[in-house]
């Protein structure tokens, strides 16, 4: 693969652990991203999507770990329903980040197909992919029957553990002897010979199934606090209770994904977080669109119950000036024990994520590139 800056090898840098990051600047933990390619109404998914390399670049220049995106379906207002053509677009336009998914949402797929997906984003981007999965659908119920081609999706979920290991043992190529399995394998990947590894898988979740799961295993683990925050110190303890060593950690290593948005002045951050507020209120309520401009959502007139949704939604998104916004990353991280932090805004528009990716990278005097 080559870069278009440098016609270069995306290479990995030598100093990115795969799983532990490394804390830049001020921050107190290492910094990560997570972005939706969100569109706003007025904008296009190319538009979006522009966007989403441009924050690719930015997070690389300024020092953070990784750069995950996210699988959704059947939803306008997210633009990434397709995580491997898109890691793939990016490690195209990157050199050192690392670039994962969080995540894949493994019933939706065939393990094998996942990895021969990032069997070959690890050929085209050695050492610089994760592999990040969960157990939901990433949508509604009747989108996840078109996707998996059944209405028992209930079975899907309960089987992830089986899934799970299946998908390990395509990646690692080592089916038992006697395995129906055994004589296939997942290309590019080892039957080829090459030298390199695979990616690390981590484990996604917002309950305490996966936090458990991933314990058990010895793997990583992300957890949503973005979106269920009442969960977060029950899961981060299960996981950490559940802990056993493996080959991959010694000790656990917990992620989680944090909803942040700075902006020069408070007023104009309230603006912003509203729009999301009022496209997930509308998610919530089966009006699934596109992310509303400030002006519609300050002009909505909210009921009682939608109220008290969004207010307590925007409980749980940190915005403000650049300082208030890295205060309240830091509180997260001192009260959850978090290893690292991986933020994701949601906005209107692709400069509003850009700006405010920017700014709380310069909240921490993170190093740039330029």
């Amino acid at each position: 693969m080559h870069n278009e800056q440098g016609g270069g090898p995306a290479v990995a840098d030598d100093r990115n652990d795969p799983i532990r990051g490394e804390a830049g600047g001020t921050a107190p933990v290492p910094l990560s991203v997570l972005d939706l390619a969100t569109v706003g109404a007025g904008g296009s998914s190319t538009e979006s999507l522009e966007a989403t390399t441009r924050i690719a670049r930015l997070a690389e220049d300024r020092g953070f770990t990784r750069f995950w995106v996210a699988e959704h379906h059947s939803m306008p207002g997210v633009a990434s329903s397709s995580p491997a053509v898109l890691l793939a677009h990016l490690a195209a336009h990157t050199r050192r980040i690392r670039l994962g998914s969080g995540g894949v949402m493994l019933p939706n797929h065939a393990p094998l197909v996942i990895a021969e997906q990032f069997g070959t984003l690890e050929a085209l981007a050695p050492g610089r992919i994760d592999l990040g999965l969960g157990r939901a659908p990433g949508t509604d119920g009747a989108t996840a029957a078109a996707l998996r081609r059944t209405e028992r999706l209930r079975e899907g979920a309960d089987d992830f553990p089986q899934q799970l290991a299946e998908l390990t043992r395509f990646l690692d190529d080592d089916f038992p002897e006697g395995h129906r399995y055994a004589r296939i394998h997942a290309v590019p990947g080892p039957v080829q010979g090459g030298t390199g590894g695979r990616p690390p898988i981590w484990l996604l979740g917002s309950s305490g199934f996966s936090a458990q799961l991933a314990g058990t295993l010895g793997l990583p683990f992300a957890f949503a606090h973005h979106f269920s925050a009442s969960n977060t110190i029950p899961a981060l303890e299960l996981y950490r209770e559940s802990f056993r060593p493996s080959e991959v950690l010694t000790e656990p290593y917990a992620l989680i994904g944090a909803s942040a948005l700075a902006a020069e002045e408070e007023r104009e951050a309230r603006r912003q977080v509203l729009s999301g507020a009022l496209a997930m209120l509308r998610l919530r309520t089966g009006r699934p669109g596109l992310v509303p401009a400030p002006e519609e959502a300050e002009a909505y007139a909210f009921s009682a119950a939608e109220r008290e949704f969004v207010d307590g939604w925007l409980s749980n998104v940190i915005h403000g000036t650049p300082e208030t916004v890295r205060d309240g990353l830091d509180e997260l991280v001192k009260r959850t024990g978090a290893q690292e932090l991986m933020i994701t805004a949601n906005a209107h528009t692709p400069a509003a994520r850009v700006r405010s990716y920017a700014l709380i990278a310069d909240s921490y005097a993170l190093p740039s590139a330029g």
